[in-house]
């Protein structure tokens, strides 16, 4: 499946999500609570949208010489005694994987939270094996692995559907015998994981940047699990998207920087961490150290219009404003990566087959390209998207295109609209009802639209059965009527006797 992570249609993933009122809330109270984090962390910056302008710079330059910086980032890594894997597609990056564990003889593999080892779906390919176990260490991931690997809502906070209960109920079954406060059961997990740890012996993370000049990793968590996952097994893997590498330290520590900010709201998330190959002296940490560097579309990307998607730090801030994400959740998306960022890199890595409607989830309010602390526009590239889909690939099969022939001559034609605005109150009067006492004044003293036969074209359906549509007044009550029979009123004495001062 790819980055996919469902096989339902994109309607009823929508109708689903729309069911599950606790994740719909949850959402919106994490989107309230992280803009005054995020709000209050940007200000203490100071000056925030110059950094925003260095941050793309930085990602700008970095992907402008990616091939150079890509080569460098290798040749550091094993100078420093590492090893280095270019992947194409995630197939050859999830088999090396594979048989890098086979060849370790691991039977104990803990990972870290990353996104791109879900693109590639490493998790299940190592599950497959025998004799072997996996474990997600990150806290959130646990959770969905113990919940027969349920699909994670948001990519900064996987878990955020799932209430205290329920994360109970999966605790239990590991033998959890306390109540569902969350720090008796992190305390209990905690232990859990602590275990395992001990025992591990195949170690696999993600990336936040690689660090080109030095031949090192840069990792960003609030639980400290990948620092334990990188320091105890033997054999560690870094995989990372071919993207998420910056020139040095200093760009490092920039991109840090606006990526706590934007993702949790702080200065700097509480475990940063700079790391490679055990080197001598050092007591912990890999003896065995891989990067594998993955590219799985993303070079489609490069040298065109949809380019500075590849900007992106993963911060999920997009998500945190997104309208539609507030009401259909991570999962309605049917991709690991939701909301806007999904919406622009899905159908690059996956296909417009695959995600055509995803681009057509968006209201184009350009909230998510405000708060993007790197500046990609992404409601512009979703609208590139919709422009593709169209006009290039013709994926619409449905009556759209003709609807709206239809209304372009309609309302190309003096005649033809005219009489449409004549009939328009009374060809709608069938569908409407009279104004309620919540619906807002001004608005529909006319009455509303509110519902339409089955029969009714799937474009109009979409329109009408989730707004609250104004009734078209009648006919001698409309602008065009009132434009035509409209008499200036005669002006104020002051204000004629200014403008006749004037023309003088």
């Amino acid at each position: 499946m790819g980055i996919s992570t469902s096989d339902k249609p994109f309607l009823e993933r929508v109708a689903d999500a729309k069911q599950d009122h606790f994740m719909q809330a949850a959402v919106a109270k994490a989107q309230d609570a992280q803009f005054i984090k995020r709000t209050r962390a940007r200000r203490e910056m100071g000056h925030w949208n110059d950094w925003r302008d260095l941050a793309e710079q930085i990602r700008q330059h970095t992907l402008k010489y990616l091939p150079d910086y890509l080569e460098m980032f290798a040749d550091n890594v094993e100078k420093r005694g590492g090893h280095v894997f270019f992947a194409q597609t995630e197939t050859e990056a999830r088999d090396f994987i594979r048989e890098l564990v086979l060849a370790k003889q691991a039977h104990k593999v803990v990972k870290s939270k990353s996104m791109v080892t879900n693109e590639i779906e490493l998790d299940q390919t190592l599950t497959a094996l025998p004799d072997v176990e996996v474990l997600e260490s990150d806290l959130a991931e646990f959770i969905l692995q113990e919940d027969n690997w349920d699909e994670p809502t948001h990519i900064v906070f996987p878990t955020l559907h799932k209430n205290r209960d329920q994360i109970q109920a999966e605790f239990k079954k590991l033998g959890y015998q306390g109540d569902n406060e969350p720090a008796h059961m992190a305390r209990f997990v905690r232990g859990y994981l602590r275990n395992y740890f001990m025992q591990a012996d195949f170690g696999i993370t993600g990336c936040n940047f690689a660090i080109a000049d030095q031949g090192m990793i840069n990792l960003d968590t609030n639980e400290g699990n990948a620092d334990i996952t990188m320091a105890m097994p033997k054999t560690q893997v870094v995989v990372m998207g071919m993207e998420r590498i910056v020139p040095s330290m200093k760009e490092a520590e920039v991109l840090d920087n606006m990526l706590a900010r934007s993702a949790v709201g702080q200065k700097l998330t509480t475990y940063c961490t700079f790391a490679g190959p055990k080197v001598a002296g050092e007591v912990d940490g890999p003896d065995d150290f891989w990067v594998v560097i993955l590219d799985n579309g993303r070079s489609r990307a490069l040298g065109t219009e949809f380019e500075p998607i590849l900007q992106c730090i993963r911060c999920g801030a997009c998500l945190n404003v997104c309208p539609i994400y507030r009401h259909i959740g991570g999962k309605g998306y049917g991709s690991i990566y939701p909301g806007p960022v999904g919406k622009v890199l899905s159908p690059i890595l996956g296909g417009y087959d695959q995600f055509e409607e995803l681009p057509y989830a968006c209201s184009l309010c350009a909230a998510c390209t405000e708060t993007c602390p790197v500046k990609i526009p992404l409601h512009e590239l979703i609208r590139k998207h919709r422009i593709v889909e169209m006009d290039e690939k013709h994926l619409d099969h449905s009556m759209t295109n003709l609807i709206l022939k239809m209304v372009g001559v309609g309302t190309g034609s003096p005649a033809l609209f005219g009489t449409a605005m004549k009939m328009a109150h009374s060809g709608a009067a069938p569908f409407s009802k009279p104004m309620g006492k919540n619906d807002v004044q001004g608005m529909y003293e006319g009455g509303k639209i509110n519902h339409l036969p089955k029969a009714a074209p799937k474009l109009v359906h979409g329109w009408a059965d989730l707004r609250d549509i104004p009734m078209p007044p009648k006919s001698k009550d409309n602008f065009r009527h009132w434009y035509q029979n409209h008499h200036p009123i005669e002006p104020a004495p002051a204000v004629k006797a200014k403008e006749e001062k004037a023309d003088d």
